[in-house]
C-alpha cells in the first residue's frame, strides 16, 4: 500500500512502464494470465435491453481462470470475418462477443446523445536500444476497443451507484470564457458556430462540420483544451464529458489508487463493515486531492519523455525540411509534426500568414534539448520544392 499510495498511477513510458504495486503484484499475482486461477472482483449486472439501465446488479470476490488469451487484433479480425473459431470453446466465446457487442454499441449509441465522442489523437512512440526514436505512430481505437471500454464505463458507472461518499470521478462542464475562446479560434478557419440550446448540441454540431472539413481529430483537440480537468473528489458532481449523473474508476486497482480506495469501500458496504467503511474514508477529502494531483504528474512524466526524445530526433536533423500542420495562432504559433515522425510539438519563430490547421513546410532551426523544445521556421511558398 505505502508502494501503491506513493505513485498512485503506473506510468507509461514507450519502452517501460514504471508500476504503480511492486512488480511482483502487477506482473504475476494481480495480472491476468491463461491457465491459472487468479482474484477477482466482479460485478454482475442484469440490463433492461430496451432501456439499457440496469436492473439488478452485485459485486462479490470471486476466482477467474483464463482458458484462452485474445489480443485486440485477434477480436477486430473476428468481427471483420479474417478470424475462425479453432474449436468449440472458441466458438462459444465468439457468439458471446458477438451478443456483447450488440449491446456495448447500443450502449454507446445511447451514452453519446447526451456525453461527447471525442476523436484526438494519440501517439506510439517505438525506441531503440539506445533510446533513440525509431518510429511514431497515430494509435486507432478499433472496434475492439471500443467493447471492453463500454464495459469499463457500465462497471465504473454502477460503482459509483453504490455510495454517496467516496471517490467519484467528476468533471465539471467549461467555463463560458473557454467555451468563447473555442468558439473564436473555430470561426477563425471559417466555421459557422450555430449557438444552439445547449452546450453538447453546439459542440455536436461543431464535430458534424469539422469532419466535412477533414479536420476531426485537430477540432477534437480543440474542443478537448477547452473542457475542465476531471479529477477526483469525495463527493459526486457529475461527470459531464461523459454524461454520466455519477461515475468513478473500479476497473484498474493494479494500476490506479483510486480503484483501490472504491474496492476497500464496497467491500466495507457489502460486509455492512462501517468501522471499516469509517478507516477506508478517514482522510478522503485529502487523498482525493492527492491523487488528482498526482495523476497530472504521471501524464506530465509521460508527455515529458516524449517531448526528450522528440528533441534529440530534432537534433539529429537541423536544418532539414519537414512536413507539418499548424496546431495553434495565438498567443504563439505552434506546429505538429506530420511526416515521417509524428506528433512532436515545433516552437514557430517565423512564418508567414499562417493559419490554424494549414499544412506548412518547416525547417528545424535549433533544438533546446535541457527544455525540450524545438524552434522551427515556416518556409515560404515560393521557396518550397518537391511539395
Amino acid at each position: 500500500d505505502n508502494e501503491a499510495i506513493y505513485r498512485s498511477f503506473s506510468i507509461y513510458l514507450p519502452h517501460r512502464s514504471i508500476p504503480m504495486l511492486p512488480r511482483q503484484l502487477s506482473e504475476t499475482l494481480c495480472s491476468l494470465q491463461p491457465h491459472v486461477d487468479r482474484l477477482a472482483y466482479v460485478f454482475e449486472m442484469k440490463l433492461n435491453l430496451d432501456s439499457l439501465e440496469v436492473i439488478k446488479s452485485k459485486v462479490y470476490e470471486t476466482i477467474i481462470h483464463s482458458d484462452r488469451r485474445f489480443n485486440y487484433e485477434e477480436i477486430d479480425e473476428y468481427f471483420d470475418g479474417k478470424l475462425k473459431a479453432q474449436n468449440s470453446d472458441e466458438e462459444n466465446i465468439f457468439d458471446y462477443l458477438t451478443k456483447l457487442r450488440v449491446v456495448t454499441d447500443a450502449l454507446k449509441e445511447k451514452r453519446l446523445k447526451i456525453g461527447y465522442d471525442f476523436h484526438s489523437i494519440e501517439i506510439e512512440m517505438e525506441i531503440d536500444k539506445n533510446s533513440n526514436i525509431v518510429s511514431t505512430t497515430y494509435a486507432e481505437e478499433t472496434p475492439s476497443h471500443s467493447l471492453i471500454e463500454d464495459c469499463m464505463l457500465l462497471a465504473n458507472k454502477e460503482a459509483a451507484a453504490q455510495f454517496e461518499r467516496g471517490i467519484f470521478r467528476i468533471h465539471e462542464p467549461p467555463s463560458q470564457a473557454k467555451i468563447q475562446k473555442l468558439y473564436q479560434e473555430l470561426a477563425s478557419i471559417g466555421m459557422f458556430i450555430d449557438i444552439k440550446n445547449s452546450i453538447k448540441e453546439t459542440i455536436t454540431d461543431i464535430q458534424t462540420q469539422a469532419r466535412a472539413m477533414d479536420l476531426e481529430s485537430e477540432v477534437d483537440t480543440l474542443i478537448i483544451r477547452s473542457q475542465m480537468q476531471a479529477r477526483y473528489a469525495p463527493m459526486n458532481s457529475g461527470h459531464f464529458g461523459l454524461g454520466f449523473e455519477a461515475y468513478t474508476h473500479f476497473t484498474s486497482p493494479i494500476r490506479r489508487y483510486s480503484d483501490l480506495i472504491v474496492h476497500r469501500l464496497l467491500k466495507a458496504i457489502n460486509k455492512n463493515d462501517t468501522t471499516e467503511g469509517s478507516y477506508v474514508l478517514r482522510n478522503i477529502e485529502s487523498l482525493a486531492m492527492t491523487i488528482s494531483e498526482k495523476e497530472r504528474e504521471a501524464s506530465t512524466i509521460e508527455v515529458e519523455f516524449m517531448a526528450r526524445k522528440f528533441a534529440r530526433w530534432a537534433d539529429a536533423n537541423l536544418n532539414k525540411e519537414f512536413k507539418a500542420r499548424i496546431s495553434s495562432t495565438e498567443p504563439e504559433v505552434k506546429a505538429e509534426l506530420n511526416d515521417e515522425i509524428k506528433g512532436a510539438r515545433l516552437n514557430i519563430v517565423s512564418s508567414e500568414n499562417v493559419v490554424l490547421f494549414q499544412d506548412v513546410i518547416v525547417c528545424i532551426d535549433r533544438v533546446d534539448i535541457a527544455k525540450a523544445k524545438i524552434f522551427a521556421r515556416v518556409i515560404p511558398k515560393d521557396d518550397k520544392t518537391n511539395v
